[in-house]
């Protein structure tokens, strides 16, 4: 996992809670947790061999994230069935 696609942060709707990151120099690898108003930027907790840490967590900033993180891509560029929307099936 710590070998996967990993890409630039370009855009801040790229962080969606749920996605795994790391530091650009770093091999951890953190899950973005939801962003925390209060505190101005998004909770992350460790995460490791497919586990995400819940004792621990780390809240950073947009910016930063967008500077020195990168964010994992998906191993595939085709379209999912996700996409679809429901009249097309109809």
């Amino acid at each position: 996992m710590k070998n996967g696609n990993f890409e630039s942060i370009l855009d801040a709707y790229q962080l969606t809670e749920g996605s795994i990151i790391k530091e650009k120099d770093q091999v951890e690898l953190f899950e973005v947790g939801e962003y925390d108003a209060d505190k101005k930027g998004y909770t992350v907790f460790p995460f490791e061999d497919g586990v995400k840490m819940d004792d621990f967590s780390l809240v950073i900033s947009e910016s930063e994230l967008m500077d020195n993180y990168l964010i994992k891509t998906k191993k595939d560029n085709s379209e999912s069935d996700d996409d679809a929307l429901l009249s097309d099936s109809i």
